[in-house]
């Protein structure tokens, strides 16, 4: 336990929901001030509600509970950010720029910012793309997630500010639901294999995107927050990866335990996203610097997420 005091913004969303649990374990609950828009009441801590678009509303929190450390992981997705590209702007970035002003104004320790791999687009090679790949985004979240990058970047040579981020690639855990992101798929598939019923997925079958499980998403995070200072020689974002795999290769995964299972392919606008995206990510660098190492791959992590779904579901149907 620490007496560090820390504030997640967007504690309801996928990783944010799964962060908050495990900081909690690490520091204690007590110290752990959960935030989004609207307050959990299922939520096992403290919780408060929290509109990040006012800076004012964040200031007083992050006042008030004498904050060291800020996960900042509330943000409008891929899929979602395309129907509204100017709010999903103005939301993006707002929400940023008042967590960097507060956190300089109040003494804030350290910051997390997570970036994506969705920064990368037209120009970087689509295999092991490198850190230093050239950052030309096809969608408005990924245009804000490289300006965050560079914000990031210069409030820390401008104003000496920790603050680090991760390039996430698509993340799959069995926790949540998911939130408009266009590696989604490789969540929802699951829970529909789980539930023997068919799916209908939104890419080709051939799309390989880079994927990470949600246990190794969350170990990152936190190893590369405690890594001393010196050691962080990016302070834009870190690439990171888990694996690489196509819609068809996950359907094969997951057929070895339900044979049955049935996948139908029906790409929309979100085939164009992916497209554009990386297949496979270099990262050497979280490698070399924090001496980072991803333990699942496809066949482990389809055995895990179908053990936990099983019992979710099992559960659900026991108690209704």
């Amino acid at each position: 336990m620490s007496n560090k005091n820390i504030l997640i913004i967007g504690a309801s969303g996928q990783l944010g929901s799964v962060l908050t649990e495990r900081l909690q374990e690490k520091h204690g609950a007590d110290h752990v001030i959960a935030s989004d828009l609207r307050v959990n009441p299922n939520f096992h801590g403290r919780f408060v509600g929290l509109d990040a678009t006012d800076f004012e509303s964040l200031k007083k929190i992050i006042q008030e509970y004498e904050i060291d450390e800020i996960y900042h992981l509330a943000a409008i997705l891929s899929a979602s950010g395309e129907k509204f590209p100017l709010e999903t702007w103005d939301i993006n970035m707002k929400t940023f720029f008042n967590v960097l002003e507060a956190s300089r104004l109040n003494n804030v320790q350290k910051v997390f910012f997570p970036s994506s791999i969705a920064v990368f687009g037209q120009g970087a090679p689509k295999v092991d793309t490198p850190q230093s790949a050239p950052l030309f985004p096809s969608t408005v979240y990924g245009i804000s997630k490289a300006a965050g990058e560079n914000w990031a970047n210069y409030y820390h040579q401008k104003y000496g500010m920790d603050i680090r981020s991760l390039r996430y690639p698509g993340i799959i855990g069995y926790q949540s639901l998911p939130g408009g992101g266009t590696t989604d798929y490789a969540v929802d598939i699951f829970h529909k294999a789980v539930k023997e019923a068919p799916y209908k997925c939104f890419l080709k079958a051939s799309t390989t995107l880079p994927m990470i499980y949600m246990d190794d998403a969350i170990r990152a995070t936190m190893e590369l927050m405690d890594a001393d200072a010196e050691k962080i020689n990016i302070r834009t974002s870190y690439n990171l990866s888990g694996m690489s795999f196509s819609p068809e290769q996950v359907a094969r995964a997951i057929q070895k335990k339900y044979p049955q299972f049935e996948v139908n392919y029906e790409p929309d606008f979100r085939q164009i996203i992916a497209e554009n995206w990386p297949m496979s990510i270099d990262d050497s660098a979280a490698k070399r610097d924090w001496n980072w190492k991803a333990e699942y791959n496809l066949e482990s992590m389809t055995e895990t997420m179908i053990t936990h779904l099983k019992t979710k579901y099992e559960t659900e149907l026991v108690h209704n």
